[in-house]
């Protein structure tokens, strides 16, 4: 932890994993609320009672693997103590998701690896962890890879292997390391590689660097200022501005079938899409950003539980972009699952709308499968 009280991108994997935990967890209370093409994922019928909420498919949901969590359980064993139960969530692929996804009524579980600077064989060891699950539960769970970002061609060769080896669904990653963002000429090889394969890149909020620290530092407390310079605010700011400096660099025109998916409703962008529409006509680009918007852009409704963003959003964004998510363990598949059924109950979605968010989009997106409305 820096002296402002931010804790950094630098420091992220030097800390215990409970102050890592911590941070993730005061955050979020605080605003509260194989093969070139992936294989498919058939989730079996009789897994599922009957009922009218449909299949439900879930795409930011994390873990955390025994590459970066092993070295550090016993030296801080005890602080766990303070979090009942979410080291385990994080850290099981078993019977602990399983019965947690049962009672949010989840098809599958598209898992991912948290957030934090990885080293390539830390991606490595991550994925062939997850693929292991999978393997084990190919019905419920599907991957998306962890990657070594801070290195874009070790982290192209390792989308390419956990695609095409254990047939990963695409990549979540960071969406800096230590205050860069992926718009530089080195990372073409890695946008090369997700438009080569055809498969998305997720970009996840992580914490900000030493740089970005003295921006979300004041006249408040330290737990204020972790907050804003997390899930807050900062995170969403951040992961909103790297899609439009990847559009401003001129990505979305040098890899125009790049599929681009960001969580939290969008973080932000449409609520202020006219204006970036508006203004972004002076970058040059070919594509002009609503075009990208439209085209290359994919979002989810990870842990934001209310109904009044989906107004805005109906509005200006493509229903087949829309994606169900719920951000587990940090929020609870219980929460999703009653979200879905408000939204059911609003009448701002059809029938066939509120199944392409639960599930349809994202098995023409990822190429897998959920079982049919029951």
């Amino acid at each position: 932890q820096s002296h402002l009280g931010i804790v950094t991108a630098s420091q992220q994997f030097t800390i215990s994993t409970y102050q890592r935990l911590s941070l993730y967890i005061v955050s979020i209370h605080d605003i509260a609320t194989t093969l070139q093409t992936p294989i498919y994922h058939q989730s079996s019928q009789s897994e599922f009672s009957s009922t009218m909420v449909p299949p439900l498919i879930t795409l930011e949901e994390h873990f955390f693997s025994t590459a970066v969590g092993d070295a550090l359980h016993d030296k801080h064993a005890e602080q766990f103590l303070a979090i009942p139960g979410l080291e385990t969530q994080l850290t099981n692929l078993d019977d602990v998701r399983l019965t947690d996804m049962e009672k949010g009524k989840v098809s599958l579980q598209v898992i991912s690896h948290g957030p934090g600077t990885l080293s390539p064989q830390q991606a490595h060891d991550a994925n062939e962890q997850l693929a292991a699950a999978i393997q084990k539960h190919p019905t419920r769970f599907a991957g998306f890879a962890a990657l070594a970002v801070k290195d874009p061609k070790a982290a192209a060769d390792e989308l390419e292997r956990a695609v095409k080896q254990h047939g990963f669904v695409g990549a979540l990653i960071d969406c800096h390391v230590n205050g860069k963002y992926y718009d530089g000429d080195e990372y073409d090889a890695l946008w090369s590689k997700f438009q080569e394969l055809d498969v998305p890149c997720y970009i996840h909020p992580t914490w900000p660097s030493d740089d970005m620290g003295p921006r979300y530092t004041g006249n408040f407390t330290t737990g204020a200022s972790k907050s804003l310079g997390a899930s807050g605010w900062g995170w969403h700011n951040e992961v909103a501005l790297h899609v439009l400096r990847l559009h401003a660099s001129g990505k979305f025109d040098k890899f125009p079938k790049l599929k681009i998916i960001i969580g939290h409703f969008g973080e932000m962008i449409p609520f202020m899409l006219a204006r970036i529409e508006k203004l972004s006509v002076r970058w040059g680009k070919i594509k002009p950003f609503k075009q990208v918007y439209d085209e290359n852009i994919w979002i989810t409704t990870s842990g934001v539980w209310s109904l009044d963003p989906v107004r805005t959003i109906l509005a200006n964004t493509k229903i087949e972009h829309i994606l169900y998510s719920v951000d587990y363990p940090f929020e609870k598949n219980e929460n999703g699952l009653k979200w879905i059924e408000e939204l059911e109950k609003s009448g701002l979605v059809t029938n066939e709308q509120l199944d392409a968010i639960a599930y349809g989009n994202s098995e023409r997106l990822l190429r897998v499968k959920a079982p049919a409305r029951q």
